[in-house]
């Protein structure tokens, strides 16, 4: 199992502004030399921390997905508002973190993660003494569910002060013809392990970048080269990771804790943008996240959004408004119900 190395590490740096503006704050956290070779590696977090901010009751910690980082504002100001102290993680090589020579998001084990997301939960609870709601998105929400279960089974989630999951879009299986996940799993767990930054050769698709970003189609500004709208390659030792990670979930886990998962109704695989490309998840199949989802092990609510895109709280202004709705009342509700309900 992959332990938290921060004794062997140089300590966790102050808290600098961070280019989201002047109500957000970053954290660097030195993680020492990367196992996958690619020198020193990094994460970043960020905290939401307005001068107005309401008292905060609960916090929240945010893990984005693949080909993406925290830029989604508009979520933190949600949650602050419903009593959240709110902070975003910028994983290893990814979004803030990424630095040059190093392939991004490339992992060869997602068990790797465990170190940042560990020493963020610690930062979190060491600052402000509050229980914590984990939320993450596609890639993200595969990483915590592993890394929560691994909590639980070292002592219990609760134990460290989670509460619950929210899940957007969870990548719980790998989308596509049936052969991929198949004769194709055995030929990438050979190429994964023997070549593992050899890129798959996936094609190039726009349709989900152009849908999103204001340049193109979209309402939404944030950084091309930590978010390109074709995404970044991918690698064989990655996939591998992941397919590893999707196997261990179908076996079943126990994270100890109630999760929301929040999904589009719809998918749609399309390789060039057009309007029907914001209505629907272009990224995932959505009848894989439902199939899985009782995987997690605990009390778990799983709510459809018609119209919803990949990122639900990145859809149109109508989904995205049920989205919200949603989470709020399943966060009512996690927050009424006994320990023993919850």
């Amino acid at each position: 199992m992959t332990s938290d190395t921060s004794s062997t590490t140089s300590p966790t740096t102050t808290w600098q502004p961070d280019v989201l503006g002047d109500d957000y704050q970053q954290l660097t956290i030195p993680l020492g030399p990367d196992p996958d070779g690619e020198g020193d590696v990094v994460a970043t977090l960020v905290r939401y921390a307005p001068s107005d901010a309401p008292v905060a009751t609960r916090a929240v910690l945010y893990v984005h997905g693949f080909t993406d980082y925290f830029f989604q504002e508009h979520l933190a100001q949600h949650l602050a508002a419903q009593g959240y102290t709110f902070y975003a993680l910028d994983l290893r090589k990814c979004g803030r973190s990424q630095r040059s020579g190093q392939t991004p998001h490339f992992v060869s084990d997602l068990e790797f993660y465990d170190v940042e997301l560990n020493r963020s939960l610690r930062v979190i609870r060491e600052e402000t003494g509050l229980d914590v709601l984990v939320m993450a998105h596609s890639t993200g929400g595969l990483v915590t569910s592993l890394w929560i279960d691994r909590l639980h089974a070292a002592g219990g989630a609760r134990a460290q002060g989670i509460t619950g999951l929210v899940l957007n879009s969870p990548w719980f299986d790998l989308q596509g013809p049936g052969y991929y996940r198949s004769i194709g799993t055995p030929l990438l767990e050979g190429l994964g392990r023997l070549r593992a930054f050899a890129k798959i050769p996936l094609g190039v698709s726009t349709a989900y970048g152009d849908s999103l970003h204001k340049s193109v189609s979209g309402e939404w500004d944030y950084n091309l080269d930590w978010k390109p709208l074709s995404g970044f390659a991918v690698h064989a030792g990655w996939l591998r990771a992941i397919r590893r990670g999707q196997f261990r979930l179908h076996k079943g886990l126990d994270i100890g804790a109630p999760a929301l998962i929040l999904r589009s109704k719809l998918t749609k695989f399309m390789r060039k943008y057009g309007p029907a490309a914001d209505l629907a998840d272009l990224v995932l199949d959505v009848k894989q996240i439902q199939r899985w989802a009782g995987c997690l092990g605990d009390r778990t609510n799983i709510v459809p959004i018609e119209g919803a895109r990949h990122d639900v709280f990145l859809s149109a202004e109508t989904p995205r408004t049920q989205a919200f709705a949603e989470l709020d009342s399943w966060l009512r509700w996690l927050a009424a119900a006994p320990e023993s309900d919850a």
